[in-house]
């Protein structure tokens, strides 16, 4: 979790400053390099909580924590993106095996 982490917070950090769009496909880029490196899907959003937490201690005023709040969403949304295309194959495959299945029941 630790490669995890080196990789997330200056991405992360980065976004927080810009807000933008080429942050938040380093963000999709971090989940899929997360899932190539079978890392769960659990340990990116505690490595991402984690440094939220951290540079939540620095915001001045309410305002600035919740703008920092929905950046931060907005980031991990993203890096969850390829868990969440990963998890719909997944289930399409399963339906499609059950709708096989059934079928030939049928023929049978």
């Amino acid at each position: 979790m630790t490669l995890l982490r080196q990789d997330y917070t200056p991405q992360f950090l980065a976004y927080l400053t810009r807000q933008d769009e080429v942050g938040l496909r380093k963000a999709y880029e971090l989940g899929r390099n997360a899932m190539r490196r079978s890392v769960g899907l659990l340990d990116l959003v505690r490595v991402h909580n984690e440094v939220l937490l951290e540079v939540m201690a620095t915001t001045k005023t309410p305002e600035s924590a919740q703008d920092m709040a929905r950046a931060a969403s907005a980031f991990l949304m993203e890096a969850l993106g390829s868990f969440e295309m990963a998890q719909r194959g997944f289930m399409a495959v399963g339906m499609r095996s059950e709708d096989r299945q059934r079928d030939t029941g049928r023929d049978q």
